[in-house]
């Protein structure tokens, strides 16, 4: 943009100091750049006129022309309303209003021919308008037929008479000034290769097409550039960090053939063996190696974390994972060290519950290289936590800890700074993780292990609850225990307490003989660790808990997920809830509980976990239903602050974005090259956050 486009929205005619205030305060518009890049949400069709005849109640909102006859008032009080007839050679409808009935009788005058835009409705046989746009019919409104954009605004803009066709209005006003300050910001080669519209082009006709198909080019291209500049600093990034950042060369393979062929306890399958030979390259290459491990829960991502971790160790460096729980960085202790202890390999864990003591013996075997595995939570982050060569960082649920913490973790090696190894078992949809993680490699395990059975999901209504209670009764007969979960919403910790206690009650009621675990949030550490243990031991059979048990202990004993208001949750928290079950060979179910009141997005969802186990499936219609930055909290990352873009619908528009970046900087790297001034002269005006949030994982 040039620097027409940073100056301040006051000085536009028609807004002035008042009107800037509330755009600024109302819609974050505070240039005129803010301003051209507000665009519609949606357009009016007002490409053509429709006769009354050929109405029809299906049809969208549609414009017509015709006279106005006398408007009556009709009823008393509240209920009053005004009633006129508008016509046309082919026949008559009603309209209706019920606000601003004095304005109405001022404004509109009958005879003279309007322009009416709206919505039919049949009210008994006759067709009404409610609340129609009418506007005076004159030779320049046939001029200025086409789409006519509509704006998103507040109540409050509404109420200071800024609503939609004041905001179209105010663009319309900019544009006049705009045209002759408007440059490309792609390449020549890029504009012809993927047919996109020129810029210049391309904004006028997002705000005012003419039709659809310049309407479709105008959002294709606007698409791709906000797509294309995202991926080229991503990609940026990535190159740059290759560069610079040296990592510690992990070569020495012995322990690790070792472990495969005397201590793996079953065989991997082909995602796991295709997702270690990666990781072993990056680890080969000298460069340091920050690769995100996607993959469900029980898919083996902790198997691949600890082959890595044998990489690591079998080349004289350390290793560490970092999980965001107490309960979570338990589990992988003794997972490891069952793994570990047959290869003659220390490790130890740090919490915050470990005592003094141990700490200081800790700290000496960490600082000497005696330690060669520290597993713990974010006690790991401490600045005496010295690891005498810390050769790689394994960091579990990563989005549960913040950047700063995570930066912490990457100092913990002066000499190199350690591979990152980030894993999730919450699926990330491609579109996503090209855009947030577009500078980290990806890998994923898309394949379970033999022998797993698919968990089978229903749905039952409270009404079947007896039903429900008896499948339970019979699942625990057969040695088998459950899951019951409550939600949590932050906004009402009181009533989800109440809720869980009330539920509480009724299990206890319902399997009087039957011992049984509560969990949830307000519970002190240890209470809740000796709850859960009293799970995993199985001394209790059913497990009735809030969400904290989302990321938890495996226990293959446990075979039911019962989810209760599952209205109330997200895709990928069900999803995550139901992968507590299904961890041994018995066959695993998960039961979502709701009213009979369920929303459309809820219906969605609910049918969607009954229809597929698929993560990747499951992230994607996330994704469709409630956008990126919903998704996983990402607003703040600045990636996701899109004007115009979808992921949710845009992933071939960001594969074509993906690769021109891509071809881009293997041609040119520095962007010096004459061809890409305008992409490098884009690049450079672009004021953005550099805090990169994905360098550290």
């Amino acid at each position: 943009m040039t620097p027409f486009f940073s100056t301040e929205i006051e000085y536009l005619k028609g807004v002035g100091p008042q009107k800037a205030l509330l755009l600024q305060q109302e819609l974050q518009i505070f240039t005129f750049s803010d301003l051209i890049q507000h665009y519609p949400f949606r357009y009016e069709d007002h490409t053509r006129f429709y006769q009354i005849r050929d109405l029809h109640e299906d049809m969208p909102h549609v414009q017509l022309k015709g006279t106005i006859g006398q408007i009556q008032a009709v009823g008393l009080g509240k209920k009053k309303r005004l009633t006129a007839a508008f016509k046309d050679e082919t026949g008559s409808v009603t309209l209706v209003w019920f606000r601003g009935l004095a304005w109405v009788m001022q404004k509109i005058k009958p005879g003279v021919t309007y322009a009416l835009f709206g919505k039919p409705t049949i009210f008994g046989r006759q067709f009404n308008f409610v609340h129609p746009d009418l506007e005076v019919l004159t030779p320049a409104h046939t001029d200025h037929l086409g789409l006519r954009p509509v704006y998103s605004v507040t109540e409050k803009l509404k109420n200071k008479f800024l609503d939609s066709k004041a905001i179209a209005k105010l663009q319309n006003t900019l544009w006049q000034d705009a045209c002759t300050h408007i440059k490309e910001t792609l390449s020549p080669y890029i504009l012809s290769h993927y047919q996109l519209m020129p810029r210049h082009e391309a904004l006028p006709n997002i705000h005012f097409p003419k039709n659809n198909t310049l309407l479709q080019q105008a959002r294709l291209r606007l698409k791709f550039e906000e797509l294309f500049f995202i991926q080229l600093r991503l990609l940026k990034l990535r190159n740059t960090r290759i560069e610079r950042l040296q990592g510690q060369p992990c070569r020495d393979t012995n322990l690790l053939k070792k472990f495969y062929h005397t201590g793996l306890p079953f065989a991997l399958t082909n995602a796991q063996k295709k997702v270690s030979k990666e990781i072993y390259h990056d680890l080969c290459s000298g460069h340091q190696m920050n690769r995100l491990l996607q993959g469900d829960v029980g898919s083996g991502k902790t198997m691949v974390a600890f082959l890595s971790m044998l990489m690591a160790i079998g080349s004289k460096a350390q290793a560490t994972i970092m999980a965001p729980t107490e309960i979570l960085a338990e589990q992988h202790y003794h997972d490891l060290q069952k793994l570990a202890k047959p290869l003659h390999i220390t490790i130890a864990l740090l919490t915050g519950a470990t005592k003094k003591k141990t700490r200081a013996q800790l700290y000496d075997a960490l600082n000497t290289g005696y330690l060669n595995i520290l597993v713990g939570t974010h006690a790991l982050l401490q600045e005496n936590v010295q690891f005498k060569n810390l050769g790689l960082a394994v960091i579990d649920e990563q989005h549960r800890f913040g950047v700063t913490q995570r930066a912490k973790l990457w100092q913990k090696n002066a000499q190199y700074p350690p591979h990152i190894l980030v894993m999730t078992a919450t699926p990330i949809p491609r579109t996503l993780a090209m855009t947030l993680y577009g500078d980290l490699d990806v890998s994923v395990i898309d394949e379970m292990p033999l022998g797993r059975k698919p968990i089978k999901t229903s749905h039952y209504y409270d009404a079947n609850r007896l039903r429900v209670f008896q499948f339970l009764k019979e699942q625990i007969q057969a040695g088998r225990q459950v899951y019951i979960v409550y939600p949590l919403i932050e906004e009402s910790k009181k009533m989800d307490y109440k809720d869980l206690m009330d539920g509480y009650e009724s299990i206890c009621r319902a399997f009087p003989k039957m011992p049984i675990s509560i969990m949830h949030g307000q519970m002190k550490a240890h209470d809740k660790t000796y709850e859960m243990q009293r799970f995993v031991q199985g001394a209790t059979k059913i497990m009735v808990a809030t969400t904290v048990i989302e990321v938890g202990v495996n226990v293959p004993n446990a075979t039911v997920m019962v989810v209760e208001n599952a209205e109330r949750f997200g895709l990928a928290q069900l999803h995550q809830l139901r992968g507590r079950v299904g961890r041994g060979a018995a066959q695993s179910y998960c039961i979502l509980m709701t009213g009979y009141k369920v929303g459309a997005d809820s219906k969605k969802r609910i049918q969607t976990m009954v229809q597929t186990n698929d993560g990747f499936e499951i992230a994607n219609i996330d994704l469709q239903i409630r956008g990126p930055g919903d998704l996983l909290g990402v607003q703040q990352s600045g990636l996701l602050e899109l004007k115009i873009a979808d992921l949710g619908k845009d992933e071939a528009i960001l594969r074509m974005a993906r690769e021109a970046a891509q071809q881009v900087l293997q041609e040119n790297a520095t962007l010096t090259h004459p061809k890409n001034k305008n992409i490098k002269a884009h690049l450079d005006s672009v004021q953005h956050n550099t805090e990169n949030c994905v360098r550290v994982g």
